[in-house]
C-alpha cells in the first residue's frame, strides 16, 4: 500500500516532468486533488495539455516509458473521452495513476474538479452531466432485462441488470440532490433514509465484511482471467492486486467489517 508522502512525491515528479517537455504546452490537477477532498485513499490525476505541432503517438510512448521506468508501474488500460486519450496506470504500491493527454482546443476545465498548474486553458465549457430523462429511460429499460431474465432462468444477467438499473435510480436521487452522479461518486453523501430504503435493493447485506470478501473472491477470479489471457501480465500484477486486497481487508476490519 502506497502512503501519502510517497504518492505527493510521485504527484511531484510528474509535475516536474511536464514543466520540462516542452510538447507540452498545459497541465491541470483533476480529481479530488483539484477539489481539495485528499485523503489517504486519493489517486494522482494529471492532465496535459499537447502542443499542436507535437506527435501524439511519441509522447504518449514516452510517458509510458517514464511511468514504468521511473515509477514502477505495472500495467495500463487507456480510457477515450473524445480526442482526449486518458491512460491508466497501476503501480507496483497499489497507486493509481492517470495521466491524460488533451488536444490543445479541448484542454479545459470540463467540471469543477480542474486546477491549472501551468499554461493557458481554452474557455472552460459546461458539464453536460446525466440528465433526468436518459437516466428514467435507462432504468425502465433495464427494469425490462430484469424481468426476462428472469423468466429465462438467466440470473447472472438478471442480478446484472437489477444492479444497473439500481444505479440509474441512485443517480437520479444524486441528481435530484445536487449531488455528483457519476461512477457512484454522490451515492454515499444521499440522506441516511434514502440509503437505508435503497439497501432493500440489494441481493446481500451491505457492510464491510461482505464487501471485503465479496471483493477478494473477484479479485481471485480476475487473476485467473488474466492468467489464462496473459500469464506475463498476471505474474507481474498479482503481488501487486493482492496488496490491493489485503489492504481492503484491513480497512474492513477498521471499519467493523
Amino acid at each position: 500500500m502506497f502512503t501519502s508522502e510517497e504518492r505527493e512525491r510521485t504527484r511531484a515528479e510528474l509535475v516536474r516532468a511536464a514543466e520540462q517537455d516542452r510538447r507540452i504546452t498545459g497541465a491541470a490537477h483533476l480529481g479530488s486533488f483539484a477539489a481539495d477532498r485528499l485523503d489517504a485513499w486519493s489517486d494522482i490525476d494529471l492532465a496535459l495539455c499537447i502542443s499542436p505541432g507535437a506527435e501524439l503517438n511519441d509522447v504518449v510512448s514516452d510517458w509510458n516509458r517514464r511511468l514504468y521506468e521511473n515509477h514502477d508501474a505495472i500495467a495500463h488500460c487507456d480510457v477515450r473521452r473524445g480526442d482526449t486519450l486518458y491512460r491508466v496506470f497501476l503501480l507496483a504500491n497499489t497507486l493509481q495513476v492517470d495521466v491524460s493527454f488533451w488536444p490543445a482546443r479541448e484542454f479545459r476545465a470540463t467540471s469543477p474538479k480542474f486546477k491549472l498548474i501551468f499554461g493557458a486553458p481554452s474557455q472552460a465549457q459546461r458539464a453536460t452531466g446525466d440528465n433526468a430523462s436518459e437516466l428514467i429511460g435507462m432504468a425502465w429499460l433495464h427494469g425490462l432485462h430484469v424481468r426476462s431474465s428472469i423468466a429465462r432462468g438467466r440470473f447472472l444477467q438478471a442480478e446484472y441488470m437489477l444492479g444497473t438499473m439500481r444505479n440509474q435510480v441512485l443517480a437520479l436521487a444524486c441528481l435530484r440532490n445536487g449531488l455528483p452522479t457519476s461512477d457512484g461518486r454522490g451515492f454515499d453523501d444521499l440522506a441516511e433514509s434514502y440509503k437505508a430504503e435503497i439497501a432493500q435493493c440489494y441481493l446481500l447485506p451491505i457492510n464491510a465484511g461482505e464487501l471485503s470478501r465479496a471483493f477478494s473472491r473477484i479479485t481471485a477470479a480476475l487473476l485467473a482471467e488474466i492468467t489464462a489471457a496473459d500469464p506475463q501480465l498476471a505474474q507481474k500484477i498479482a503481488p501487486t492486486l493482492t496488496k490491493i486486497v489485503e489492504s481492503a481487508a484491513a480497512a474492513s476490519k477498521r471499519a467493523g467489517g
